[in-house]
């Protein structure tokens, strides 16, 4: 099949076939299938990490580069007497425009993936360090008083936004998806008290808010990377990408609340249910064709029978779920094809991706 380039696509707007912005809209769907989204076998996830080891040259200069910046920035407020926050404001605030120029360069012109990845981090984790020191008191949150960080929290999350707007790093969406999370655990802890333990986090039967929280969170997120998922069925745009970092934040969050929930009862009847919710996890990730939200199920899975359960039912539960993604991972398309087939009157299949 004969392939066109950038150069045909300028004859066409010359001649008046295309207009500018549809050429360009032609020129970045071309763009985003390009990389690890070339070449797929039908039924395939696309993923992508970074293109090349140039890439990962470019990550690891700005590590460096952002880890001088912090050491420059903390030797100077070291050696300082008063006036931390305004020095940590004007730093946040000049960190921001060197990394909005950087992913200018990287991003939006060079399109390449590792660097966006990591300017993304980059990006949150400074704006996080500079509203923090503009808005936190640090002496009420000694105190356990987190009355102050919620204002900064959504900010920060605001901040994260902005960039994808702009951007559209896919990566920068889970952000933004961990910082809603955030926020929201941070308003129940200031309605309820600091959770006692961990296990709270994801525990319905325990006092506070905070596991309906994860389990309304993890909802919603999962909801919104359906929506990007059914707004591109055949994959093949950056759309794709975003619902697929959307759900390695929804899944953990939603078998952890239940798995859990179940497993704190200690029943039979429990550990049954456990087994078929965590069944129908599979399912669900089988019929939106999403590798990535089961892997995160079964992941979590392996990681619970090597600490709850004993030895030895640890290892054949392990060695049963291992054996359940080689099979999934060899036939996957095949059994996607036969459970989709009796539910063609009951889901929106042209709106999900095609069975092969």
């Amino acid at each position: 099949m004969t392939q066109l380039d950038q150069n045909d696509l300028r004859a066409a707007v010359g001649s008046g076939l295309l207009t500018e912005a549809q050429a360009a809209t032609l020129m970045a769907l071309a763009h985003s299938r390009r990389g690890a989204r070339e070449n797929l076998a039908p039924g395939d996830e696309p993923f992508e990490l970074f293109k090349g080891f140039n890439e990962i040259f470019i990550v690891i200069g700005l590590l460096i580069l952002a880890s001088g910046w912090a050491g420059v920035t903390a030797v100077d407020l070291a050696g300082s007497v008063g006036g931390y926050q305004a020095k940590a404001v004007y730093s946040a605030a000049l960190g921001a425009a060197v990394l909005w120029g950087l992913a200018e360069y990287f991003i939006r012109r060079r399109r390449m993936i590792a660097p966006a990845i990591a300017l993304s981090l980059m990006w949150a984790a400074n704006a996080g360090i500079g509203l923090t020191a503009q808005f936190a008191e640090p002496f009420m949150i000694a105190q356990n008083d987190f009355t102050s960080l919620p204002l900064p929290f959504a900010l920060a999350t605001a901040a994260v936004a902005l960039f994808w707007l702009r951007f559209r790093v896919p990566f920068a969406m889970a952000l933004i998806a961990m910082g809603v999370f955030g926020l929201a655990l941070l308003m129940g802890a200031i309605r309820a008290g600091t959770p006692a333990s961990l296990g709270d986090l994801f525990l319905l039967s325990a006092s506070g808010p905070f596991a309906w929280i994860t389990l309304a969170v993890g909802l919603a997120v999962f909801a919104m990377a359906m929506v990007f998922d059914l707004s591109d069925p055949h994959r093949v745009t950056r759309r794709s990408a975003q619902g697929f970092w959307l759900h390695v934040v929804a899944a953990p969050a939603l078998v952890n609340t239940i798995a859990l929930s179940l497993l704190a009862k200690g029943t039979e009847s429990a550990n049954l249910l456990l087994l078929g919710v965590l069944l129908f996890f599979a399912l669900v990730a089988i019929v939106i064709d999403r590798r990535s939200f089961l892997i995160a199920a079964i992941g979590y899975s392996v990681t619970l029978a090597g600490t709850v359960f004993s030895s030895d039912g640890a290892a054949m539960t392990i060695l049963v779920l291992g054996l359940v993604l080689v099979i999934l991972g060899a036939f996957w398309s095949r059994i996607r094809a036969a459970l989709l087939a009796p539910l063609s009157n009951v889901l929106p299949l042209d709106r999900l991706p095609p069975s092969h």
